[in-house]
């Protein structure tokens, strides 16, 4: 059997998420712990508006959990380090026809074995997810995470050679070997190989370059493309070398894509350094699109240029600087479960 990764325009079933717990992501105070938890239960609840949202639970924090979700959001308990769902949970694919879903369990090893990360529990939840959505388990020996990836749903994969090469988490593998995987569970015929991540995260408490801060394909033959546009900022120079490399790549038909900008937020830094602030780290929803917000002259602009790359589905916004506080976005918080292509007798 075959496999194909579906584009995140295409219909959903339903959206994943973890629900935070003890640990870095709750942070130290009473008050950090209730931003984590207010921030998680906000992305839920904005999925919740257009299609349902399953959100997995520890079970030392079930009863916590549900003071913040609301009835509409389905808990499954299962034991947990961390919540960023993207990451730790399963791929969604498809077969051939569509009838039948599949899911993709990667080797989940903390982001390459970062010495601040644990994830004995988490390294489980891609096949407690994959039993409790009723997919068929794809095993894969690749150490990868969701947002490490993006597709188009016809071929194309975009990657990060600092993530997929990395030796602390594929040691010794080339590119053609993570390609001919690729192949083999995403159904992907065209890798494109962006040279690294962002700044920040490349740091201590970074994914060493998830693509989905990055870059994303929002329809076929288009790629939507963080820019920073501030000299100031290390990003500045990252991003234009990006965006130069991308424009010698194609589809996998061999067609030019059609680059848009998506500029980064006017914000350069937090208390900890330049950050990585991306409007790129979206969720696309049915009907919808959940997008992140700053508190930012440019948010606006963001929602924008989401609208026109999106026609026809409503962009929420919730604020996400708690969560790339920790680490991430919207995006890597959620993995999107495909709809299921239906055949009805006549």
């Amino acid at each position: 059997m075959s496999w194909r990764m579906p584009a995140e325009t295409e219909p959903q079933e339903r959206i994943w998420m973890a629900f935070p717990v003890d640990g870095y992501t709750l942070g130290g105070t009473a008050a950090q712990a209730h931003e984590a938890r207010s921030t998680w239960a906000a992305v839920a609840h904005a999925a919740a508006e257009f299609e349902p949202v399953t959100v997995m639970v520890d079970p030392s924090a079930a009863a916590v959990a549900r003071q913040y979700l609301s009835a509409d959001i389905d808990i499954v308990e299962a034991p947990l380090n961390d919540a960023w769902m993207r990451d730790i949970g399963p791929t969604f694919v498809v077969d051939d026809g569509g009838s039948r879903l599949g899911a993709v369990d990667w080797v989940f090893n903390g982001w390459g074995q970062q010495g601040w990360a644990t994830w004995d529990k988490d390294a489980t939840i891609g096949a407690q997810v994959t039993a409790a959505a009723g997919a068929v388990p794809v095993a894969s020996k690749l150490v990868n995470e969701g947002g490490a990836i993006h597709v188009d749903g016809r071929g194309t994969v975009l990657v990060t050679e600092t993530v997929q090469l990395d030796p602390c988490r594929n040691p010794g593998a080339g590119k053609s070997d993570i390609e001919a995987e690729l192949a083999r569970t995403l159904g992907a015929s065209n890798v494109i190989w962006l040279p690294r991540g962002l700044t920040r995260d490349a740091d201590t408490f970074g994914t060493r370059g998830h693509v989905d801060i990055v870059a994303t394909i929002p329809s076929p033959g288009v790629l939507l493309v963080h820019r920073q546009a501030d000299p100031e900022h290390p990003d500045f120079t990252i991003c234009q070398d990006i965006i130069d490399h991308l424009a010698t790549t194609a589809d996998a038909e061999g067609n030019p894509w059609r680059i848009v900008e998506l500029p980064a937020p006017a914000t350069l830094q937090d208390e900890e350094g330049f950050v990585d602030y991306s409007y790129v780290n979206h969720l696309v929803v049915n009907g919808g699109v959940i997008a992140c917000r700053f508190d930012d002259v440019a948010d606006q602009t963001a929602v924008e240029i989401l609208r026109a790359c999106y026609p026809g589905r409503r962009v929420v916004t919730v604020d996400a600087r708690p969560l790339f506080a920790r680490g991430g976005g919207i995006h890597c918080i959620t993995q999107q479960q495909p709809a299921l292509h239906i055949d009805t007798p006549r």
